[in-house]
């Protein structure tokens, strides 16, 4: 896999995981704990697409 295919990959899970932040934003009861998880992970994905494009 190039580096160039391993963004494109990054970029678009970062993008699936803000519409999961979303959608849980945007139930009855949202879940703060799951809203903060997927917020961990989002940022684990942000740093590696700005490590491998660095």
């Amino acid at each position: 896999m190039s580096i160039e295919d391993r963004l494109s990959a990054l970029r678009h899970k970062h993008a699936d995981l803000e519409n999961q932040i979303e959608d849980e934003n945007n139930r009855p009861h949202p879940d703060d704990v799951a809203i903060t998880e997927l917020k961990r992970q989002k940022l684990r994905v942000k740093d590696e697409i700005h490590r491998l494009s660095a």
